[in-house]
């Protein structure tokens, strides 16, 4: 588990520069072909501010899976991880490593079949106020490129917009802890009508 201070949303590309000891291990640990951990994947999670440990059960984090590794000559890292799925913390472990180790529980969105209309036109409206928003953003900065699109799959357009919007951390956390599809639209939408 890597306690940072910011939200990671699956599908999301997020770049990360690795200088702490504990962290370089972490790595090290990820990358050892057949090792305990060499499947290049772990979590992170917001952190409180507080001590790391003192996350509470149910804290909702994101697996980060490794897509790019650059050792620099000192022993640093930049990286680049990409957001899996969500899981939510259930206790931290005690252990020999200088990191943090955790057991979790897999987060899955409720069944929300029946609202299915609700959830297309919910995600309809957010695309619409995405390309807005995106929009004015790049004539605002007097910035050529394409607004980025959004998935295919209504139910992951809150995150994506999330990790390109810049949310308050609470907001970004809210979104990323909701099981229900709909309730993160109408949220993501509220937040861009602002």
């Amino acid at each position: 588990i890597f306690p940072l201070p910011l939200v990671l949303f699956p599908g999301a590309l997020l770049p990360l520069h690795i200088f702490e000891p504990r962290y370089r291990q972490l790595l090290a640990d990820l990358r050892e072909p057949g090792g305990r951990f060499g499947d290049g994947r772990f979590g992170i999670v917001l952190a409180s501010g507080g001590p790391e440990r003192s996350l509470p059960a149910g804290h909702v984090g994101c697996v980060a899976e490794l897509r790019d590794v650059t050792e620099l000559p000192d022993g640093r890292l930049n990286i680049v991880v990409q957001g899996a799925e969500r899981f939510a913390l259930d206790r931290f472990l005690v252990a020999e490593t200088p990191y943090h180790l955790a057991a979790v529980q897999r987060v899955d969105d409720r069944d929300e079949s029946g609202d299915a209309s609700a959830i297309r036109e919910a995600a309809a409206r957010v695309r619409e106020s995405f390309a807005r928003v995106a929009a004015a953003a790049r004539t605002i900065a007097d910035d050529k490129d394409p607004v980025p699109a959004l998935p295919d799959a209504d139910a992951d357009v809150p995150f994506a917009v999330g990790a390109m919007v810049d949310f308050d951390l609470a907001d970004r956390q809210r979104i990323l802890a909701s099981r229900s599809p709909l309730a993160r639209l109408r949220e993501v939408e509220q937040l861009l009508g602002r």
